[in-house]
């Protein structure tokens, strides 16, 4: 039998796939995706998958709908085909922000769409940096939850002055993931009294910890709207911050986020490329970090049955 990985990707981001591909040393393969005159979504696997550890790479991105049916639709192909298992490589798992109920008669529809993967076919599932770490229990296959919190303070390491830093989390949901990144650079950490009010709008209030005259990293998830980001550098500069750098794993980054964040006291933006991000995005203080090598690497572990834990192993 044939032991060699096979990479496909949906529409969502081929580039990030082909990085993939390039670490891994394969060619992507190929899929037909095309629509009837309903609109109906159709795909056809352009590669012989009989008896192949096969792996797909789609991301959540806007529109979120249409590159989860793509991705539904190509687990099944696959299983179809007779893949000996499917691993669905998910960067940006957008719908790990619905992982509760907090309100009357919604849907908690993170754990509705790990339902989904596993009846389309997948076997397991590769990701990173879920909103909600419980979500990861949403899953009834093996889930391999990667994260970037190396790859971004790595980065931040070798363009701050760590004598003079303080990390900050933009809310105490958000500290422990930012205790995580304060952990790695061996930073203190800070964090900002704030409210939700509604998707888009946040109040914050006061900080709890001394960020007088430091450079404060602010370290998240993801940057959807920029509301919470500009909030948060506001209220450090009015406690005496100096430089605030904004990070985070996946930079979603819609409507006017950009011209927002742009115009906010925010000396640069760090993010990964879990999530495409287009030219007419990329302004001057915007840096994007590849994700690819982590990526590949975990999958080849994946498919060699090595430990994927041990990537993050301390050497």
């Amino acid at each position: 039998m044939n032991n060699e990985l096979l990479v496909f990707a949906g529409s969502s981001n081929p580039a990030l796939a082909d990085e993939i591909c390039t670490q891994l040393g394969v060619e992507r393969s190929g899929l037909g995706l095309s629509r009837f005159s309903n609109d109906n979504l159709s795909v056809q696997i352009m590669a012989n998958v009989r008896e192949r550890d096969v792996f797909v790479v789609q991301a959540f991105t806007e529109p979120a709908s249409d590159r989860i049916m793509e991705l539904l639709v190509t687990l099944d192909a696959l299983r179809s085909a007779s893949a000996k298992r499917i691993t669905a490589v998910i960067p940006y798992y957008s719908y790990a922000r619905s992982d509760k109920k907090d309100a009357p008669r919604i849907s908690i529809a993170g754990r509705l769409i790990a339902d989904l993967l596993k009846t389309a076919g997948a076997d397991r599932v590769l990701t990173m940096d879920l909103h909600a770490e419980q979500v990861h229990g949403f899953f009834s296959m093996p889930v391999d939850h990667l994260t970037a919190i190396p790859i971004v303070a790595a980065h931040v390491a070798e363009t701050c002055d760590m004598a003079n830093s303080v990390v900050v989390a933009t809310d105490a949901g958000g500290a422990k993931r930012a205790g995580k990144f304060a952990s790695q650079l061996e930073l203190p950490l800070a964090i900002i009294d704030k409210r939700r009010i509604s998707d888009t709008e946040v109040r914050q209030g006061s900080v709890v910890g001394d960020v007088d005259g430091k450079d404060c990293i602010v370290f998240e998830d993801e940057i959807s709207t920029g509301g919470t980001l500009v909030e948060t550098a506001r209220t450090l500069k009015s406690a005496g911050a100096g430089r605030v750098i904004a990070g985070a794993t996946h930079g979603v980054l819609v409507g006017e986020s950009v011209e927002r964040l742009e115009a906010a006291p925010i000396e640069s933006l760090i993010v990964t490329n879990t999530v495409h991000v287009p030219d007419a995005k990329r302004i001057d203080k915007l840096t994007v970090l590849s994700i690819a090598s982590l990526m590949a690497q975990a999958i080849r572990r994946i498919h060699t049955g090595e430990s994927v834990g041990e990537l993050f192993s301390p050497r």
